[in-house]
């Protein structure tokens, strides 16, 4: 089974913190990789990252060159640094405006877009329609 999450993106300022949300906005991942993988060890680690990377782009069609999912020559490089042993989610429902920790770098179509936990200003991503049809890349 492919995981991932139907929460939109947010942010802990401006106009975000008009409403709230689910936790799963923040935490949905880092939920999964520190509670459900390195604490219940109901996953492991490398099953848990192909059901959130590999697995979905091959259900959806973008695992052919030039497409997502995969670390291999002739794919997009969206690349995910984390600290398996420290990430973890914060977002609560009282609270859900909570960026998880443990996180240290973000590539996304090869730039970074997150480096020693800081945002460094870039925004690269793209939309993807599916299935199997990337119109922006």
């Amino acid at each position: 089974m492919s995981l991932g999450s139907d929460g939109a993106s947010m942010a802990p300022e401006g106009i975000f913190l008009e409403g709230s949300t689910h936790p799963r906005a923040y935490g949905n991942v880092a939920r999964l990789l520190g509670k459900v993988v390195r604490e219940d060890k109901v996953l492991t680690l490398a099953e848990a990252v192909r059901r959130l990377s590999g697995l979905p782009a091959t259900n959806l069609g973008l695992d052919k060159p030039g497409g997502r999912g995969f670390l291999a020559e002739g794919m997009v490089a969206d690349v995910v640094v984390f600290d398996p042993k420290t990430i973890a989610d914060w977002a609560t429902f009282d609270e859900p405006h909570q960026y998880s920790t443990g996180v240290r770098h973000v590539l996304v179509n090869g730039v970074p877009v997150l480096r020693d936990g800081k945002h460094t200003g870039a925004k690269p991503g793209r939309a993807v329609w599916g299935p199997g049809k990337v119109r922006w890349r």
